[in-house]
């Protein structure tokens, strides 16, 4: 399998190289040079197979010959055996259409575990073979990213990790997380800023040839397509079990940067029956508007109970662009040069319609995620966390027929957003046995403004 980049102009990798790049060097993102497709007896004989050798099912087409099938099922194994349930990815019954897919039973309590627990793996398995090869691992982070790529990283050999956050924009917990991992190889920074501005911050440290030059560069976000690839698995395990593909099924998913519902993109793409891919966004609605209007214009970023979607910048829609548009690099390049330099750009009307046939835009209140979250307490009794709560509004509000079920990604545990689930529930969650003590414990971090030059100059006094 090769890897191409989104903007034609950066080398042509294949899977181990593209894992350790992250980013490609002409800015854009790798997406794979054309899409496995599984076929229909294939799909059909996932069900009632273990998370892991669905994982590995669904994966082998992506790894090329980076990995044997033995070595892909050890990985899985050793990454998902950390998962609290049996299923690794759960899915729950709310009534008669609505599911839960359970995506927080994972060491940090989020949907980033399923990634990020394997790209650990995958990071140390291909810098064994390297000797004098160190990684230096720099991302940004909403909320879940960071806690769950340190989770992975800390303490392994080799690779050292530079997370930077939005200062008093991610929750205690969430915080918490990270900056109390007192591990040597992992630096947290507090960026003075938005996750917009440490994004642009990350992007800014790719493409700087200073930096590139003294260090080897990779990253945790979803920009890394192994991140991608592992997160369009449980798209396939939870289809199966409601009778894919005997019939479709629709998804819901809270949505920031467009990574967890470009996996199911892909997941389609691979021939998985998908009716819908509802894109639930909360106030900061750029993807919902750009696919129901074309308006993919960025403003502030406003700060909700839901920090994990507060996002202006969604990085992985440059990958729908790209594929959607014909798969011109150069093409994607202009747009992506015109919106970076304007914040603003409208949607080529062909990608529009293309889109529309696959996924339907959703913004969603602080009222309405309130809503839902109540409804799935009271009714289903389910607390379930706000992010959640915004995609589950979203999916009761769909006008599908009614014989589409519709799964909406749980993708945190509620105890992560006590406040606020809370006020909307009446119901206090509580924290998970392996987050005991986390307010006991000590903090370490660095306060920095959001500037390229200030982060920089951190990083490369401590990066190798």
């Amino acid at each position: 399998m090769d890897y191409v980049s989104t903007r034609g102009d950066a080398p042509v990798l294949g899977f181990e190289a593209v894992t350790l790049a992250g980013l490609a060097d002409d800015g854009g993102l790798y997406v794979p040079r054309e899409w496995p497709v599984l076929s229909r007896e294939t799909i059909a004989g996932l069900a009632g197979l273990s998370y892991v050798d669905t994982a590995v099912a669904v994966m082998t087409p992506f790894v090329g010959d980076a990995l044997d099938e033995d070595a892909l099922r050890g990985l899985c194994a050793e990454a998902y055996g950390r998962f609290d349930h049996a299923a690794v990815t759960p899915l729950v019954q709310l009534d008669h259409r609505q599911w839960l897919l359970e995506l927080f039973h994972g060491p940090t309590l989020a949907f980033k575990d399923v990634a990020l627990q394997l790209l650990g793996l995958l990071f140390e398995r291909f810098l064994s073979s390297a000797r004098d090869t160190h990684l230096t691992v720099i991302g940004a982070t909403s909320g879940d990213t960071g806690s769950a790529a340190i989770d992975a990283l800390a303490g392994r050999a080799k690779i050292d990790v530079f997370m930077l956050h939005p200062k008093g924009r991610v929750s205690d917990v969430q915080r918490r997380q990270m900056t109390t991992v007192l591990a040597p190889n992992i630096h947290n920074i507090a960026v003075e800023g938005s996750f917009d501005d440490a994004q642009t911050i990350v992007k800014a440290l790719f493409a700087d040839q200073e930096t590139r030059g003294r260090l080897n560069l990779s990253a945790v976000n979803s920009i890394n397509w192994a991140r991608l690839m592992a997160q369009v698995v449980y798209y396939f395990y939870a289809a199966v079990r409601l009778g894919v593909p005997e019939r479709a099924v629709a998804f819901s998913v809270p949505t920031g940067n467009f990574g967890d519902v470009f996996a199911g993109y892909v997941a389609a793409k691979m021939g998985l029956p998908v009716a819908k891919l509802i894109v639930a966004t909360n106030v900061n609605d750029i993807v919902a508007r750009a696919l129901s209007s074309g308006d993919y214009s960025s403003g502030p970023v406003v700060a909700t109970a839901t920090p994990s979607m507060d996002i202006q910048v969604s990085s992985n829609f440059e990958r729908l662009l790209f594929d959607l548009g014909g798969r011109d690099g150069l093409a994607t390049a202009a747009l992506m040069r015109g919106f970076e330099t304007t914040k603003a750009m409208t949607i080529p009307e062909d990608i529009r319609t293309q889109a529309a046939a696959l996924f339907s835009g959703k913004r969603v209140d602080a009222d309405a995620m309130g809503l839902a979250m109540r409804w799935a307490c009271e009714k289903a009794g389910r607390v379930i966390d706000p992010h959640s709560g915004v995609a589950l509004a979203a999916a009761r509000a769909s006008d599908l027929p009614g014989d589409v079920p519709i799964v909406t990604l749980a993708t945190a545990h509620p105890a992560k957003f006590g406040d606020t689930v809370e006020r909307a529930t009446g119901v206090r969650p509580a924290l998970p046995v392996r987050l005991a003590g986390l307010f006991d414990r000590q903090e370490r971090y660095a306060t920095l403004p959001a500037t390229l030059e200030t982060v920089r100059g951190f990083v490369l006094a401590r990066g190798r």
